[in-house]
């Protein structure tokens, strides 16, 4: 049965956000202080229909030089032309499926998510309607996942994993949808969300 939920009930939730995760609940890689992480920005939309809500995800082409083949929300690096990192999720995630701009409305934010690859992500949180037509860029993006918000707010499709890194276990989420598999900073972020949404 497809879940409905409220624009506002949405921005309202992301507003009132404010999280400060056990690394047991969500453990986020931290840049070392002094460095300079690169910024960036993904978009986290909210596709919204007749028959539901989904969160829209893209599935990255193989031959890209960060991240191949990796299942992530649409966004990337901050120009120096972008204004904010709202600007930055909107501009990149119109490059990587076409989605005008004026289509998506801005809801809120979700915590900043530092990666080890030296990036610092903004999440966007983003809300658009349907009919939508996509125009995925075939050179970053192999496919277009959408991924209803019954199936992200169940806490038991959410397993834990873990690699060593210097000496020490570090723990990741990964998500398993119709055979994508979605892990580390995509699925640590749609944990926020569901955590924002409904705790």
């Amino acid at each position: 049965m497809p879940v409905l939920i409220e624009k506002e009930y949405v921005r309202s939730r992301l507003a009132g956000f404010r999280w400060a995760p056990t690394e047991m609940e969500l453990p986020l890689y931290v840049h070392p202080p002094g460095s300079d992480p690169v910024e960036a920005a993904v978009l986290v939309l909210f596709v919204n229909g007749n028959n539901g809500c989904s969160l829209l995800l893209t599935k990255r082409t193989e031959h890209l030089p960060n991240h191949a083949g990796q299942i992530s929300f649409p966004g990337g690096k901050a120009e120096q032309r972008d204004l904010s990192r709202e600007m930055t999720a909107l501009r990149e995630t119109f490059e990587e499926v076409g989605i005008p701009q004026d289509k998506v409305e801005v809801l809120g934010r979700l915590p900043d998510y530092d990666i080890p690859s030296g990036y610092r992500v903004t999440p966007i949180v983003g809300w658009m309607e349907r009919p939508i037509t996509y125009h995925p860029d075939e050179g970053e993006v192999e496919s277009i996942i959408e991924l209803p918000l019954e199936f992200l707010l169940d806490l038991t499709n959410f397993e834990r994993g873990s690699i060593e890194r210097e000496g020490r276990p570090r723990y990741f989420y990964k998500i398993n949808y119709q055979d994508n598999n979605i892990w580390g900073a995509t699925a640590g972020m749609i944990f926020s969300l569901r955590k924002a949404l409904i705790d």
